[in-house]
C-alpha cells in the first residue's frame, strides 16, 4: 500500500505543462515555451573548468556533511559583501538544491500538525513539501494593489498557537515583487512577537533590477536569529541540473539541519560544490551579464504587454517572470474546474505557446510567463498572446 501522505499531494501543474510541451514537440509541433523556470544561459566557463578539474584530481570521496569548507567560506563572503549578513561556516549547510534546504529546515523546526504561513501567490512546491512533512499550510490572502506582498495586520489574523514558520519568497516567484526594508522590519517584529521563524527563500535575490534588495537576516540581530535564509545556484549561476542550494541560520538550527542531512543524503555532489565555489569566487561578471539581459527582456516584455488590451500585470523588480491578470476575459471561457488551466490549454492548442496557469500558484485569475528566453522567442510568444486575446473579442 502506498503511504496515505500522498493522498493530499497535488501533481505539479508546471511539470504537467512541460510534459504536454514535450509530447507536442515529439509529434513535430513547434512550441514557444514561456513556462520554463530556468535560465537559458549556461554555467560560466570558469566554474565548469573548476568542476572538471576536481574530477580529474579525483576529488570524489566522502566529505563533510554540511558542505566543502572552501564553498561555505565563499558563501560567508558572498553573504557579507552582497547581503550585509555576517555568518560563520558552522551556520551554513549546503544541500542538494533549494528544495532540499527547505525540506531540511521544516524537518528541523516543526512537529506534526504545526502550521506554516504561506502567502498567496506561492511557489508551486511549498504547499506540497509542507504536507509531505505532516505540517499544515495556512494560505495567507494578499492584495493585488500591494503587489501581493503580505500586510502585517492581515497576516496576524492567521496566526495561532500552532504557527511555527512564515515562508517569505523574496523576490517572489511568480510575481517578481520585492519587499522594502520597512516592510521587512514590520514582518520581523510580528514574527518575533509570536515566536515564529522566517524561512526566507531568496533564491532569486541576485536577479534584482532596482538595486534595492534587502535580505531579511540583515535587518537586525533579532531578524538574523529567527531567519533561515535559503539560497542556491540554479537561478543565479544557471546550475539547475547540478542541484545545489544552501541555508544560513543560527548555529543550533544549522546543527539540526546537518544532523538530518547526514542521515538522509550525507552531503551533496562534490563536483557541483566545486563548480558553485568557482561561480561565487570567479564569475560575478558573468552573473552580472545574465542579470543585464534579464532586465532588457523584462523591459521588452512589459512594453509589449502594455499594448495588449484587457490584460494587466504586476511589474516585476526581480526574478524572471511576469504574473499576468486575465480576469477581464474570464467571461469568454467555458470551464468546469479552473479558468487559468482552460486559458492555458486553449492558448497552447490554438497558438502553440506554453505558459503556466495561475492556479499552480493559488491564483486562478492569472497566468505566469517566463522571460528566460531570447528576445525573438519572447516577441513571437507575446504577439501570439495579443492575437489570442484580441480574437476573443471578435
Amino acid at each position: 500500500m502506498i503511504s496515505n501522505r500522498l493522498s493530499s499531494i497535488t501533481p505539479s501543474y508546471t511539470i504537467g505543462v512541460s510534459n504536454k510541451v514535450i509530447e507536442m514537440k515529439k509529434s513535430g509541433i513547434d512550441i514557444i515555451n514561456l513556462s520554463i523556470g530556468e535560465p537559458d544561459f549556461n554555467i560560466p566557463a570558469k566554474a565548469k573548468f573548476v568542476g572538471i578539474n576536481s574530477l580529474n584530481s579525483n576529488f570524489t570521496k566522502y566529505d563533510l556533511v554540511p558542505g566543502l569548507n572552501i564553498l561555505r567560506e565563499q558563501i560567508c563572503k558572498k553573504l557579507s559583501l552582497e547581503n550585509n549578513c555576517s555568518y560563520s561556516t558552522d551556520e551554513i549547510v549546503v544541500s542538494s538544491g533549494a528544495k532540499h534546504c527547505i525540506t531540511n529546515t521544516i524537518l528541523a523546526l516543526t512537529n506534526s500538525e504545526d502550521e506554516i504561513l504561506l502567502p498567496k501567490p506561492y511557489w508551486v512546491s511549498y504547499p506540497e513539501i509542507i504536507k509531505l512533512l505532516n505540517c499544515k499550510p495556512v494560505f495567507v490572502e494578499t492584495r493585488l494593489e500591494n503587489d501581493f506582498k503580505v500586510d502585517c495586520k492581515e497576516l496576524e489574523t492567521y496566526i495561532t498557537n500552532k504557527t511555527k514558520i512564515l515562508i517569505l519568497n523574496n523576490p517572489s516567484n511568480p510575481t517578481g515583487s520585492i519587499y522594502t526594508k520597512e516592510e521587512l522590519l514590520k514582518i520581523v517584529e510580528l514574527c518575533s512577537k509570536h515566536n515564529i521563524y522566517i524561512l526566507a527563500d531568496e533564491i532569486y535575490e541576485r536577479i534584482c533590477f532596482n538595486n534595492q534588495f534587502i535580505s531579511v537576516a540583515s535587518i537586525s540581530d533579532l531578524a538574523k536569529d529567527i531567519t533561515i535564509t535559503i539560497n542556491g545556484f540554479s537561478k543565479s549561476s544557471a546550475m539547475t541540473g547540478l542541484r545545489l542550494g544552501y541555508s544560513a541560520s543560527n548555529k543550533s538550527i544549522a546543527k539540526a539541519i546537518t544532523t538530518i542531512q547526514g542521515h538522509l543524503v550525507s552531503h551533496p555532489c562534490l563536483t557541483s560544490q566545486y563548480i558553485a565555489y568557482s561561480a561565487l569566487k570567479d564569475c560575478s561578471s558573468e552573473i552580472d551579464n545574465m542579470v543585464k539581459h534579464y532586465k532588457t527582456r523584462r523591459d521588452l516584455v512589459c512594453n509589449k504587454l502594455d499594448s495588449i488590451e484587457n490584460l494587466s500585470y504586476i511589474y516585476p523588480n526581480g526574478a524572471f517572470y511576469v504574473f499576468i491578470c486575465i480576469n477581464s476575459i474570464k467571461n469568454k471561457f467555458k470551464f468546469k474546474d479552473s479558468f487559468s488551466i482552460e486559458f492555458c490549454n486553449e492558448f497552447l492548442n490554438k497558438h502553440k505557446v506554453a505558459v503556466v496557469p495561475g492556479i499552480a500558484f493559488g491564483m486562478d485569475d492569472f497566468i505566469r510567463i517566463s522571460f528566460a528566453s531570447n528576445e525573438d522567442i519572447l516577441l513571437e510568444g507575446l504577439n501570439r498572446l495579443k492575437l489570442f486575446v484580441s480574437n476573443l473579442h471578435n
